[in-house]
């Protein structure tokens, strides 16, 4: 398991993170608000519907009378006359139609009103399709004809040759007729028929149906319009194909020849009970509601079967409000700049921004449905949320009826997109994360700063007691108390206080040794001088003998005391030592052979650099190191096995120092000796061994002096490549 460090300011860091909370909280907590207003938006629609439906309760007139009331409508038949987007150029291209394809209407044999021949089935088909635009009724036929007869310029009679019928009750309540007809291709030429539907003659010329017939490579095309004021709310259109005899040789222009063959209509136009409807867009409704178009609500009215009477706004455009909180403000301060650059992209990884641009599918509508419209159809108020095609907007629709005589005869709707909401809540959302933002920033700020202080606090705590004990356990400087009045204060006091009551403890151990050896020297001359005084005498065998052994002992104490002195004497003249530039190989070079002639049983060899390697310090402390170390060393050394001194010049990261090893062979340092070897009165000779005294200075006396050179010195085991020959390696580094 890895052993991970954690420090005290990353604690707090991590359990600042639980402030991630808050804005989870917030959002959640603007979640539910979106909900609550989504709910008073829906409720808010409904009663704009009922508001609107209260204005054209009990108005039959703003109504059509035949298409509104029947019971039910006949696609074909009834017809609708769609919105245009701008006026028809009449020139029999269609090309003004491109957009309005998808409301054509196919009429073939199974609309036929006559056929001559019941057998045959005619080849005479057609599309149509009728809109309004600027107080005109537009339309226009697409016929297929293989054999089109045009009327003579010399004939009197309109109806023997291809023509096209319109029948309609008009406006005044009349049933009126009228007949298409053309000599060539270009400007059409209309008729109005007598009033009395079982005439055709004589007809009178209607300049006010306007429009082209245009011939084509399957039939011809006719475009037409006529104004509103012609038109009632029952309408009608048949195209008659005359042909010739298919063994005539006739001239088409005899017209006894040719023959009606049939007439393919919407309906029959016998009568008024056999027109169909006409439903046009009702100006005074889209009047009436034309207010509402300044809102970000789409307001309809459609009559009982779900045909658009009336319609008002766009649910793309945005109200007022709604464009003040979606204008995006151009940066004018620092604060502005670092949230549109960096804060708001970042939001809107989580945000959803309402599209400008969406699919409307009932952007240009005619007819509508859904559970809204059912439910308001039955008397009841209604609402309803869709999902737009390419799923980028949400739209609420709400449906109100219309009573008329206690029946319903139509429905109001309208229709918002959610993107205000979706707008506010963005709003609402991006203030709160920049507050929470904020005040995240500066209390994890505050937490660190905090946590710093404290953690900087107890590491200088920590350093100061580091410092004020060294490796041997010796105090070396106080604890400067805290004057700050908190647990950390009071630890810090706790400390000083600590430390400078072990500090007096161990000065009075390490004076100790000084005092014992000047208390003790007194006691020991009186005895020894008493002994001298004894050896005057003439003693028997046997007291001789005990004086000899009081002798020794008092020579045992005096060597005792001497060594105390010595390390008392050393520490004390370390401390007023002068330093000097002297050649170190030069005098370990002199030591050595200095020990080869004291210790002729014993061998010693040497390796230096040839380099004088000079340095700064006491050549003469530096001669009482060695001493030390080879004293040590031939102590525990095997008579027949060499003592080796080696010097090098080694670098270091913090610059170049003299690497000098003492090695000798023999018995091993026991477990956990090898930093307790250099401490005092801290010796590992066998007990039987020690024929005369040993304090375990040495050593300590060996660290003294390395300590003042500003080195380190390392005592462990040894072991050849042969794994023979066990020993004891002391390895000083002094810095050059």
């Amino acid at each position: 398991m890895l052993n991970v460090r954690i420090g005290l300011r990353t604690k707090v860091i991590i359990l600042s993170l639980f402030l991630l909370c808050l804005p989870w909280l917030g959002y959640q907590y603007v979640w539910e608000m979106e909900k609550y207003l989504r709910y008073g938006q829906e409720k808010t629609l409904e009663g704009t519907t009922q508001a609107l439906a209260t204005a054209l309760h009990e108005r039959p007139k703003l109504f059509n009378n035949q298409a509104s009331f029947l019971s039910q409508v006949q696609k074909g038949r009834d017809l609708y006359a769609y919105p245009l987007q701008g006026p028809i150029q009449l020139d029999g291209k269609l090309n003004d139609w491109d957009d309005y394809q998808h409301r054509v209407l196919s009429y073939d044999t199974t609309h036929a009103i006559f056929q001559r021949d019941e057998s045959t089935q005619s080849t005479v088909k057609f599309n149509h399709v009728v809109g309004k635009y600027g107080g005109y009724l537009y339309g226009f036929f697409q016929v297929s004809d293989p054999q089109v007869l045009y009327r003579s310029k010399n004939s009197l009679s309109v109806a023997k040759n291809d023509h096209l019928s319109i029948a309609t009750l008009a406006p005044d309540g009349e049933f009126r007729r009228y007949i298409v007809a053309t000599t060539q291709d270009g400007w059409i030429n209309a008729f109005e028929l007598p009033l009395d539907p079982s005439l055709n003659t004589p007809v009178e010329p209607e300049i006010r149906i306007q429009g082209q017939w245009q011939k084509t490579q399957d039939g011809y095309n006719i475009e037409f319009r006529m104004p509103l004021t012609m038109v009632g709310s029952k309408l009608g259109f048949a195209i008659h194909d005359l042909n010739l005899p298919s063994n005539s040789t006739i001239q088409p222009t005899k017209y006894s020849q040719r023959q009606l063959d049939a007439i393919i209509g919407t309906s029959s136009l016998e009568s008024v009970d056999q027109l169909g409807t006409v439903l046009v867009p009702s100006p005074e409704i889209e009047q009436i509601i034309k207010g509402m178009s300044h809102n970000s609500s789409r307001i309809w009215v459609v009559d009982k079967h779900g045909r658009v009477l009336a319609k008002s706004g766009d649910i793309r455009s945005s109200s007022t409000a709604w464009v003040q909180n979606n204008l995006e403000a151009k940066p004018n301060n620092l604060w502005q700049g670092f949230k549109q650059d960096y804060l708001l992209p970042l939001y809107y990884k989580i945000l959803t921004k309402p599209p400008k641009d969406f699919i409307d599918s009932l952007e240009d509508s005619t007819e509508l449905e859904g559970s809204h419209i059912q439910r308001a159809l039955k008397g009841k108020k209604g609402s309803t949320w869709r999902l737009t095609p390419d799923s980028k907007a949400v739209v609420l629709a709400a449906a109100s009826p219309i009573w008329i005589d206690d029946q319903v005869m139509g429905v109001v709707i309208a229709e918002e997109t959610t993107h205000g909401i979706r707008t506010l809540r963005n709003k609402a959302l991006e203030k709160l994360f920049n507050v929470i933002l904020t005040i995240m920033s500066m209390g994890t700020f505050a937490l660190f700063i905090f946590a710093s202080n404290i953690s900087s606090r107890i590491r200088a705590l920590r350093d100061e007691a580091e410092n004020a004990i060294d490796s041997q356990g010796r105090v070396t400087q106080a604890i400067v108390p805290s004057k700050t009045r908190d647990e950390i204060g009071d630890l810090s006091r706790s400390f000083a206080n600590i430390v400078s009551r072990l500090g007096q403890y161990t000065h009075y151990l390490e004076n100790m040794g000084s005092r014992l050896s000047h208390e003790f020297r007194t006691p020991v001359a009186v005895v020894r001088s008493s002994l001298e005084h004894l050896n005057l005498q003439s003693l028997g065998p046997d007291a001789q003998k005990y004086v000899d052994r009081a002798h020794e002992g008092v020579n045992r104490l005096n060597m005792i005391l001497n060594n105390l002195s010595e390390a008392t004497r050393l520490e004390e003249s370390l401390s007023q030592a002068e330093t000097s530039e002297f050649p170190l190989t030069e005098v370990i070079q002199g030591c050595v052979q200095g020990y080869q002639m004291t210790y002729p049983q014993h061998t010693f060899n040497i390796a230096v650099p040839d380099d004088k390697l000079i340095m700064h310090g006491v050549p003469e402390y530096i001669a009482q190191l060695m001493d030390k170390l080879i004293a040590n060393a031939i102590e525990f050394s095997e008579d027949d096995k060499p003592i080796e001194i080696n010097l090098s010049l080694n670098h270091g990261s913090h610059g170049k120092y003299a690497n000098l090893t003492v090695n000798n062979i023999g018995p091993e340092l026991p477990d956990n000796m090898a930093e307790q070897i250099f401490e005092s009165m801290v010796s590992v000779r066998r007990q039987q061994s020690q024929d005369k005294p040993h304090l375990g200075l040495g050593l300590y006396i060996a660290r003294l002096i390395v300590d003042f050179h500003q080195g380190t010195i390392l005592a462990c085991n040894r072991q050849n490549a042969q794994q023979q020959h066990m020993g004891v390696e002391i390895e000083i580094k002094l810095p050059m």
